[in-house]
């Protein structure tokens, strides 16, 4: 045997590895599957909208705005008593989480496996409910609970287990939102942060079977539907000048959510802050249904062109709010489909000054360009931002031109204001929590 033979680290059997990715990406587009499921069954009953059918042509957002404000400012509450009480008993009877990126880390502690359901449960049930957070996290955590016991099972190595973790956390945000590509340089860019040949195939192939398997449940569907937008010399150049301030206002939104979710508490004031912070969104929400749930909404009125710089405006700014005060008061949740409907909305609201000034751009075109260049700075993801938002929508590839000048331009100046010396003092953001990247 050759000294660089000795010197190799060991490695499990192809099939054993073959076999245990592919049964990863299974588990992860069921998981997902049932997950948003159980959401749309539980935003259907809560709110009194297409009872009959879990996955309906009517969106969640118009049956938020046809029901009742009493029945929202109900809904509202008791999603606030379920959040408040459902994390206290986790955090005081159940095992100390441990998170995605923590658990990816060389030596890392495992996931465990009843608490981190019960987590998952909870973030699913909130977001259906209406709180302002993200539901991406939840698919993405059982998945990884999974590939760890079938890594561990299959005797795979910790490089190998690492990896299949990482697999199986891409396949669940795969799962979920119909989004075979974005899964995977989700592992790539931010997960394992390497594009090694093995990993790149593992990834695509688990991404690729959840996204196929989850078809059975919710459909090969798209997440939001757009018009056919050109690309002109407008979207172009405001795509180019916005860049650096959507990646200010996106590092800025980073700061603001990882400084809430750090000073969360944990003890008997949980419950109370949460009651406290649902009640007052279900008050918001009496004028402005659009802010309950994850955003989805809101970008999708961006996206098609149907919000006035008043709407926008008003929306961006209690929304960034409530999602503070949402993580602050100790609810848990993703921050993907909120980052990118704040992308959305800031676009609208500087698509209309620029259109008073030069006019002739097209705001649903813009607040695409928004979106995917908001997402990319605060959770610092370009290339996964770009593939997700071309996947969300199927939108012309064309506009992949504006987005990469705007990400550009926004990633340059997230790293600027990150660093030290730059602009506001660096606060750990870790965006593979924060997926922890609706």
């Amino acid at each position: 045997m050759s000294r660089a033979a000795e010197r190799a680290p060991p490695r499990s059997p192809r099939l054993t590895l073959a076999v245990v990715t592919v049964l990863t990406g299974i588990v992860a587009g069921l998981g997902g599957m049932l997950l948003a499921l159980l959401l749309h069954e539980i935003q259907h009953f809560a709110y009194g909208y297409s009872q009959a059918h879990a996955i309906s042509a009517e969106r969640f957002l118009q049956g938020v705005t046809g029901t009742t404000p009493a029945r929202r400012v109900a809904v509202v509450l008791a999603c606030g008593a379920i959040a408040g009480g459902g994390w206290w008993a986790l955090y005081r009877f159940g095992r100390p989480l441990v998170g995605i990126a923590a658990a990816l880390k060389p030596g890392g502690k495992r996931m465990p496996a009843g608490a981190t359901i019960v987590h998952a449960l909870l973030q699913i049930v909130t977001v259906a409910m209406g709180s302002p957070l993200g539901r991406e996290v939840a698919p993405r955590e059982v998945a990884a609970v999974f590939a760890t016991s079938l890594s561990k099972f299959a005797g795979l190595t910790a490089d190998e287990r690492r990896m299949v973790i990482a697999c199986g956390a891409g396949a669940g945000l795969a799962a979920v939102y119909n989004v075979p590509l974005g899964g995977a340089v989700l592992v790539l860019e931010v997960l394992l942060r390497t594009f090694d040949w093995p990993v790149v195939i593992a990834a695509l192939t688990t991404s690729s079977i959840a996204a196929v398997i989850a078809w059975i449940g919710l459909g090969d569907a798209l997440q939001y539907h757009v018009g056919a937008y050109a690309v002109d010399a407008h979207l172009l150049v405001l795509s180019a000048l916005c860049g650096p301030l959507f990646g200010a206002a996106g590092h800025g939104f980073a700061q603001l959510t990882s400084r809430a979710r750090a000073a969360a508490p944990r003890d008997w004031r949980l419950p109370a802050f949460t009651l406290a912070n649902f009640a007052a969104i279900g008050l918001l929400a009496i004028p402005f249904p659009q802010l309950l749930g994850n955003g989805k909404g809101p970008a999708a009125l961006s996206f098609d062109d149907h919000l006035g710089i008043g709407l926008a405006a008003t929306l961006l700014a209690l929304r960034v709010l409530i999602t503070a005060t949402t993580l602050r008061a100790g609810a848990m949740g993703g921050l993907l489909t909120p980052g990118l409907a704040n992308g959305a909305l800031l676009a609208i609201v500087l698509g209309d000054m620029a259109n008073r000034v030069w006019p002739g751009l097209a705001p649903g075109a813009f607040a695409l360009v928004g979106a995917a260049a908001f997402l990319s700075a605060s959770m610092r993801m370009p290339m996964t931002a770009l593939v997700l938002v071309l996947e969300f929508t199927h939108v012309n590839h064309d506009l992949a031109i504006p987005m990469l000048l705007a990400i550009a331009g926004a990633s340059v100046t997230q790293r600027w204001m990150a660093a030290p010396g730059g602009g506001a003092p660096a606060v750990a953001t870790d965006a593979s929590r924060h997926h922890t990247a609706d």
